[in-house]
């Protein structure tokens, strides 16, 4: 597969250079910015509900304290996800801006928008519940018909992990979903482009592509496609241009689109 003249922009957590990561209005604000793909993190609460956090705990996103596996989805849908960021003209009781956002929700989301719009799933590793978290995500994309893309038609989703057990798992449970392989660094087997468990699109950090700007070819000339996160300068967009990336991960995805198209 070669690489796209213009790679498509995800938003990272949402546009959440401006609003709260992993909010409904962080990813409002993403589609209305024109964003081709939304990318979360799901993790799940104490109850098995698949929630859109990052982090293990909360204090750093939210008002509150303490493990996102070890409580309910009542419990942390208590606790204000935007307080930590000033919200600008928002209404302080807008739930859009505060509330934990649940991947139900985020998927009815995606499919309610009337253009097309790709979601990117992070399943976080090691947690307390391993592979319950890709079973549940799984089962959520089936429900909402994004399991099973038409043949030779292009999938809305995709499934992303650090961990090579997790993509495994994800293409057990979902062989037609494209997985990535998300990397901090880039293992020595994997210097030459092969990706790991199946895996058929790169996920490198963009100080990767800095330090191996030889990377993406090498993935290319396997048939495979380079996803990068996460892009938020001009120089690192234009890096990604440059070597023909296939998808940039950003924290501000109007202003990457306002590059891309000037």
């Amino acid at each position: 597969m070669q690489p796209t003249t213009r790679p498509q922009v995800v938003a990272h957590r949402g546009s959440n250079s401006t609003l709260a990561e992993h909010t409904l209005a962080a990813y409002e604000r993403a589609i209305a910015e024109g964003a081709g793909a939304l990318e979360c993190d799901v993790r799940l609460t104490a109850d098995g509900v698949a929630v859109c956090v990052h982090d293990r705990t909360i204090e750093r996103t939210s008002d509150g304290y303490g493990i996102v596996s070890i409580k309910s989805y009542n419990d942390l849908s208590q606790r204000d996800f935007g307080a930590h960021r000033k919200m600008g003209d928002a209404s302080p009781d807008d739930p859009a801006f505060r509330h934990l956002l649940t991947l139900e929700h985020l998927l009815d989301l995606v499919v309610s928008t009337p253009r097309p719009l790709d979601i990117a799933i992070e399943t976080k590793h090691p947690v307390r519940y391993a592979g319950l978290v890709e079973e549940r995500v799984v089962a959520m994309l089936q429900r909402f018909g994004l399991a099973r893309p038409a043949p030779g038609t292009h999938s809305q989703a995709r499934l992303m992990s650090f961990s090579e057990v997790a993509l495994r798992r994800m293409r057990s449970l979902a062989p037609l979903i494209p997985t990535v392989f998300l990397m901090d660094r880039v293992p020595l087997r994997s210097r030459a482009g092969w990706l790991p468990s199946g895996a058929r699109i790169a996920g490198p950090g963009i100080h990767v592509l800095r330090a191996h700007p030889g990377f993406v070819k090498r993935v290319h000339d396997t048939g495979c496609e380079v996803h990068v996160w996460t892009v938020d300068t001009a120089a690192d967009v234009d890096l990604c241009l440059e070597l023909g990336v296939d998808a940039i991960i950003t924290n501000r995805p109007a202003d990457v689109i306002a590059q891309l198209d000037a």
